[in-house]
């Protein structure tokens, strides 16, 4: 990218900003190289949105909820990005994409970014370069930051380790609904938000309610935080505004207690040793002993002339060596 499309990425526009984070998505050798030369020349301007990660259930509303809330947001003067991770097919690697039409309204919006991107079976349900797309779209002057998870599943945690506020949605249901949802993912969420709070499902929500709220005040797990449990409805636009200021109260307790800055400082430790595990595992596969001697060892191993820990020893010694 040249200086011409920085400056105009800087400015907002959505073009240079879509140009930027495909050069961040390829795969290529060179597309790489530029992209870091670009996020680290926009470093400086990022960092000041709030980062929320949403994920739930398949059929609990995810995309409707996206669309009320970020309508919500754009008319209290914010400007919103959607980084919509959609699943990548196990069969042929492709993805459906298909949040900007669940979301048409929100999408013709001036003030709302909405970037579907495939999986690509990356672990935690969010594409491999979402945290990179977070920066890129900071630095364009968006103010809210919604990541879109593909489900709860037990990999899901890892969006919970790149925003600021982790909401789990869910649908109006008996208390033993905890059961079906993965521990590790409630133990994360700084809210459980129950959808679908309408019609003849209002009642039935506002009990979920009373089951999710005892569950999550033993599964606190910061020191200035009880994770809080909202009911909604996305589809009559029913308590978004208080979704928003459950969140905003969230985000001056962190501040007060300095534990914003300190979560953003340890999550982006992490996500340097996440990119040298994935930097060794490259480099690994590049290397030529390692590409020579693999498939004699894959043999040995599947018919059971070596043990798995033998042959990954012999691999790492020709890598070392």
């Amino acid at each position: 990218m040249s200086n011409i499309e920085l400056d105009k990425l800087l400015q907002g526009n959505r073009r240079a900003l879509a140009k930027a984070i495909t050069l961040v998505e390829s795969k290529l050798d060179r597309h790489r190289e530029q992209a870091q030369d670009i996020l680290e020349q926009l470093l400086p301007h990022s960092g000041n949105s709030v980062r929320i990660g949403i994920t739930g259930v398949p059929g609990v509303g995810k995309s409707t909820f996206i669309e009320a809330f970020g309508l919500y947001l754009i008319a209290q003067g914010k400007r919103v990005a959607v980084l919509a991770v959609d699943p990548s097919s196990p069969v042929a690697g492709g993805s459906i994409l298909g949040d900007k039409t669940r979301m048409e309204e929100l999408s013709r919006q001036e003030n709302a970014f909405i970037r579907p991107s495939p999986s690509e079976g990356a672990l935690g349900g969010v594409a491999q370069k979402t945290r990179e797309t977070m920066l890129l779209c900071e630095a364009a002057g968006y103010d809210v930051i919604l990541v879109e998870t593909v489900g709860v599943g037990q990999s899901e945690y890892q969006v919970a380790g790149m925003v600021d506020f982790f909401m789990v949605l869910m649908l109006p249901g008996g208390g033993d609904e905890l059961q079906g949802i993965k521990k590790g993912i409630v133990e994360l969420a700084d809210a459980l938000v129950i959808n679908k709070a309408d019609g003849e499902s209002e009642v039935l929500a506002g009990k979920t309610r009373q089951h999710y709220n005892n569950a999550m005040n033993l599964l606190r797990h910061t020191s200035f935080w009880t994770p809080r449990v909202m009911t909604c409805s996305a589809l009559q636009n029913n308590n978004i505004d208080s979704v928003w200021g459950m969140i905003v109260d969230y985000y001056f307790q962190a501040l007060e207690n300095d534990a914003f800055a300190t979560k953003r400082a340890r999550q982006n430790r992490q996500w340097m040793h996440q990119l040298v595990d994935e930097m060794l595992h490259i480099g690994l596969a590049r290397h030529p002993r390692v590409r020579e001697i693999l498939p004699a060892l894959e043999r040995d191993v599947a018919e059971g002339r070596a043990t798995a820990y033998g042959a990954a020893r012999r691999i790492m010694d020709a890598f070392q060596g």
